[in-house]
């Protein structure tokens, strides 16, 4: 999560080579998800659909996190001057849900909250031993998002995923991947090969059966997410108003528990 005001400054890269693109986007310090961030990505997929040279797309993080969490104070982020800005992002991540080719996220760092969710909403994941997952959401007095209450039950089962969200604890890799949460784990200085290598073993084979194949697999989902996003959408602007979530909030900034009151 991001606190305190600074300048817009997300950005995006693609390269593409054998038939796999690696998508890099950035918003630095620390990569936090903002409605111009999660619409950039969801432009960038779009058009790599539209590629047909690209049978397999990668994607990955300037600096040290993958996605430490939502920007709850920028324009762009939750506190955007609009009437409902938790709707304007939740547009944009239900066009990630709408892609068709396979994603490989390569997760160097904190994926956390809205980076949790832009991490599984990728088909795999190849980590560092370093990173950390985490639906801190309760801890800062909120509800979960991002279609997580759908997408992570049906990643790591209905057990795990209440776990990690009502406890809002940190992970390890070597944690989640006993889960299914990680595919592949490698040192952070392979992390871009490794992704870029497993992409390579999807690419390698019949286009047309790739978007059939995974299609298939995902069937029914974007229409799950969206209504998962609606009761989450619900719960959050009832909760966005409390003095739980701005103790929450503060707690998380100042780096100490939360002193929460049930109000």
């Amino acid at each position: 999560m991001r606190h305190g005001n600074r300048p817009v400054s997300e950005r995006f890269g693609v390269q593409t080579r054998d038939h796999v693109a690696q998508l890099v986007f950035g918003n630095p310090p620390h990569n936090f998800a903002t409605i111009a961030l999660i619409r950039g990505i969801a432009d960038a997929l779009e058009a790599l659909d539209a590629d047909p040279k690209v049978r397999a797309v990668v994607l990955a993080a300037e600096g040290r996190a993958f996605c430490a969490g939502a920007d709850l104070v920028s324009p762009n982020g939750f506190g955007a001057q609009s009437d409902d800005p938790l709707r304007e992002f939740y547009d944009q991540v239900l066009r990630l849900y709408a892609t068709r080719k396979p994603i490989v996220a390569a997760v160097q760092g904190a994926a956390i909250g809205a980076g949790l969710g832009l991490a599984v909403a990728a088909d795999f994941r190849v980590a560092a031993p370093q990173a950390r997952f985490s639906a801190n959401f309760t801890r800062l007095g909120f509800h979960p998002g991002f279609g997580l209450t759908y997408t992570l039950p049906r990643l790591i089962g209905a057990q795990r995923a209440s776990q990690m969200f009502l406890s809002g604890e940190r992970y390890r890799t070597d944690e989640v991947v006993a889960w299914g949460l990680v595919d592949r784990v490698v040192e952070t200085e392979r992390l871009t090969e490794a992704a870029l290598a497993f992409a390579a073993e999807i690419a390698v084979n019949a286009p047309l059966a790739l978007v059939a194949t995974r299609a298939t697999l995902r069937a029914g989902l974007v229409e799950a997410v969206r209504a998962a996003i609606e009761r989450e959408h619900a719960e959050q602007l009832k909760l966005k108003d409390t003095k739980d979530f701005a103790e929450g909030v503060r707690a998380m900034s100042e780096r100490r528990p939360g002193n929460f009151k049930g109000r």
